[in-house]
């Protein structure tokens, strides 16, 4: 199931996108209102809206709505470094003995379509194509092998990054927190549609060039070992974003450098979840 956030009729609300339409999640049926309640009530509300899905009403062509991030304002947006090992390579760095995450602020979400900002402060703005995955259930200390249970499904992230920023602190997080800096989407693509999110392959084009291809399956922690060793630490909530890091091939690395340009247009496309495209702009006065 491909579950969304949009906006029709200046009206916000969830629902599931079905070939070229959305089944609105929102009415008689006693839904609740806003995707992290939805994920919230888990597998029950799953099987209302497959109901609702069945019945062939509720729907609104696709045409017609604005999609938001699925995921507006998560209260994590918790990111790894470090993750694959060609991106290593490309950056001279050792490989990580633990996980390695930097926190992105939730004001920099926006969705599939939105514009990225080059901020007025730096022309140093980058991508990082990646597999996110959103928190279901409230939780503390997972183990690996039970960390599925938790995971609600998998969108796409686009991990912009603004490079002289982010490298001013060890943290990372003013740099990748900049507003805008945070494509989610389109979809929140529900776990039981995805066999193996270690082995699906992810692709990044700055308009027709193809920049990063490789496959989740080089991730050096897999999402369930990213799961058990957070949760360690902290409770993770319903509608937690946590992004899996990303492969090599990033503009900072790139001779002459590949940063991102007004007027280009960065696409993410994941197998089996679809694409999150952004156009670049200069940042508004």
């Amino acid at each position: 199931m491909k579950l969304v956030t949009f906006t029709h009729n200046n009206y916000s609300r969830f629902g599931a996108v079905i070939d070229d339409e959305v089944v609105d999640g929102v009415g008689e049926m006693n839904l609740p209102g806003a995707m992290i309640n939805f994920i919230s009530a888990g597998e029950p509300a799953l099987q209302a809206m497959r109901k609702r899905i069945a019945s062939g009403n509720h729907r609104i062509p696709l045409s017609e709505v604005k999609l938001q991030a699925p995921i507006p304002r998560p209260g994590k947006y918790l990111a790894i470094s470090l993750n694959y090992a060609d991106h290593i390579a490309e950056t001279g760095r050792d490989r990580p003995e633990y996980p390695s995450f930097f926190t992105k602020q939730s004001t920099c979400v926006i969705a599939h379509g939105d514009a990225i900002h080059r901020p007025k402060v730096s022309d140093k703005l980058d991508y990082e194509g990646e597999l996110a995955f959103v928190i279901g259930k409230r939780c503390r200390h997972v183990p690996v092998d039970e960390a599925y249970k938790v995971i609600a499904g998998y969108t796409i992230a686009n991990d912009v990054s603004v490079r002289d920023w982010q490298f001013r602190s060890p943290t990372f997080t003013v740099g990748k927190s900049f507003d805008t800096c945070g494509p989610l989407g389109p979809w929140v693509v529900t776990s039981d549609e995805i066999s193996d999110p270690h082995n699906l392959n992810i692709k990044t084009w700055v308009d027709d060039e193809l920049r990063q291809d490789s496959n989740t399956r080089y991730m050096l922690f897999n999402c369930h070992e990213m799961v058990a060793y957070l949760s360690q630490a902290m409770t993770l909530e319903p509608g937690d974003v946590i992004s899996t890091g990303t492969p090599s091939g990033v503009g900072v690395k790139m001779e002459p450098r590949g940063y991102l340009k007004p007027g280009q247009t960065v696409t993410v496309e994941i197998e089996g979840i679809g694409q999150l495209s952004n156009p670049v702009i200069e940042e508004p006065q």
